[in-house]
């Protein structure tokens, strides 16, 4: 009888986790900083958008907008067509990084080049990417003091997960690689 208990308490705890999975990889706590970096890796510039938002609200003074060098012309004119009067405090970094962890050497480096150089940086990325995204630039750019703004995008990740075979194939997918981070990269040089 009591291994029973003990197994359906831990059947219970594991669907819990299950079902909760997709809440616990969405940070959301935006602090008002020196600077917005909104990561590159957005299709739909739904991350853009939400780093305008909080530039316009007071979030920021000044935004960089990471940008693979194939979409850096389209960033700049986005930013150019639709920032308004908050397009002279937007550049474009462009960066060469295949991932969120590589992602970090550039975004230091546009952010260096920021004058004053930033003391406070609020980053800004999918609703779904923002709890690795987070623990990476906090881990690999601790010289800053960091927050982070959700980005959400309908198409790539909603709540419940499982409602939509693309969001349960993003909460799978994110799982793998913040368990990756968390479990081995981060420990690695």
């Amino acid at each position: 009888m009591k291994g029973l208990i003990i197994s359906a308490v831990i059947v219970m705890a594991t669907v819990f986790l299950i079902v909760q999975s997709g809440a616990y990889l969405t940070v959301n706590s935006p602090e008002k900083s020196d600077a917005i970096a909104v990561l590159a890796g957005d299709p739909n510039d739904v991350r853009y958008w939400r780093g305008l938002e909080l530039l316009r609200a007071g979030y920021g003074r000044r935004m960089i907008l990471d940008a693979s060098a194939k979409r850096a012309e389209h960033a700049a004119d986005l930013a150019a067509r639709t920032a308004g009067e908050q397009a002279p405090n937007i550049s474009v970094c462009v960066i060469e990084a295949a991932s969120t962890l590589q992602e970090t050497a550039d975004a230091a480096r546009c952010l260096a080049q920021l004058q004053p150089p930033p003391r406070t940086v609020l980053i800004v990325t999918n609703d779904y990417h923002t709890r690795r995204a987070f623990s990476i630039f906090r881990n690999r750019l601790p010289q800053h003091h960091w927050s982070v703004g959700a980005a959400h995008d309908n198409y790539f990740f909603g709540l419940p997960w499982w409602k939509k075979r693309e969001w349960a194939a993003t909460n799978f997918t994110e799982w793998q690689k913040i368990l990756w981070w968390e479990l081995w990269k981060r420990w690695r040089s």
